[in-house]
């Protein structure tokens, strides 16, 4: 059945402000908002997922939004700046955007031969476009993004680790992962070394640890086919002592979460069902979707909960 890895499912981070969060990754970035609907394990914050037109695993960010949380800071042992795939051609274009939203972006920068740029949301959250031509998925465009230029989903993730050797071993003989190349202190491991599958390791020997709040990466998921595999990875996960949870039901995906030996949070996510279940594909995202089980709490899950509004127009 092997393998069981393919690639990255999603990446989820903690925010602030709700509104300021969908303003920012639907109106700016482009992201369609596929799913409003609440933390399972926290029942009065939203769980945001932006991605593609249907979310497809790959393309999917999401997050909890924590009204008034402070800004968490970058350090080891956090996945530090998610890495989104764009067109060959169109850093330009993207440089010349998030400078009119007044969002500050670095030079352009070399990375393994591809050109890519470097900012942060409201948030202080770490991203990266990457501009390549090796990547065939449609980007999603509200229409306020010509879609030669629209985010086509995750190139990949960067892990900030003081060392590599025991994260490099989970990878490698467990995880369906292979060394790919090594540009200085950074490490980059594939399942096929495509964009939507890179994971990179930067070594900071002497780094601070980061402190985990608005701006920070929660975890990383990493997708797998079915309820099958992901029993299998997780067998395979115990055996090797990883302590690994019990199957948890995210009704659009379940997972299993544990720790990888670096400190970084990984969850193994099925590709299946998909965020189509509740929702027609052309009005994803557009309800507060909950599970069943807080159905009878639905008056006072919203009352707890700040509105928010979709205004990607006025992003154009």
């Amino acid at each position: 059945m092997r393998p069981y890895i393919t690639g990255i499912h999603h990446i989820t981070a903690i925010a602030g402000d709700a509104q300021k969060n969908i303003d920012f990754y639907t109106g700016i970035l482009g992201l369609r908002l596929v799913k409003k609907t609440i933390n399972f394990d926290a029942p009065d914050v939203y769980h945001f997922y932006f991605g593609d037109e249907l979310g497809r695993p790959g393309t999917v960010f999401t997050t909890f939004p924590f009204q008034g949380a402070r800004r968490g800071t970058k350090g080891t042992g956090e996945l530090t700046y998610t890495a989104f795939s764009i067109g060959k051609d169109s850093l330009e274009f993207w440089i010349e955007r998030l400078k009119r939203f007044g969002v500050p972006v670095s030079d352009v920068l070399t990375r393994f031969e591809d050109k890519l740029i470097r900012f942060e949301d409201h948030d202080g959250m770490g991203i990266e476009l990457i501009a390549n031509n090796q990547d065939d998925r449609a980007g999603w465009t509200y229409g306020q993004i010509p879609a030669e230029h629209a985010v086509k989903g995750f190139y990949g993730a960067t892990l900030n680790l003081r060392a590599k050797e025991l994260t490099e071993q989970l990878l490698t003989r467990h995880m369906d992962y292979k060394f790919i190349g090594q540009e200085g202190d950074r490490y980059r491991f594939g399942t096929e070394g495509k964009p939507g599958d890179i994971v990179d390791i930067l070594i900071d020997k002497s780094g601070n640890r980061g402190m985990q709040s608005a701006g920070t990466v929660h975890h990383i998921a990493f997708r797998t086919a079915n309820t099958q595999s992901q029993l299998a990875i997780q067998e395979i996960l115990m055996q090797n002592g990883y302590q690994v949870t019990e199957v948890r039901d995210r009704n659009y995906f379940k997972s299993i979460y544990f720790r990888e030996p670096g400190g970084v949070l990984f969850e193994i996510a099925t590709d299946e069902p998909g965020f189509a279940i509740d929702e027609e594909e052309a009005h994803l995202g557009e309800l507060l979707k909950l599970p069943e089980w807080a159905e009878p709490s639905r008056k006072r899950i919203e009352a707890a909960l700040v509105p928010v509004t979709l205004n990607p127009e006025n992003y154009a």
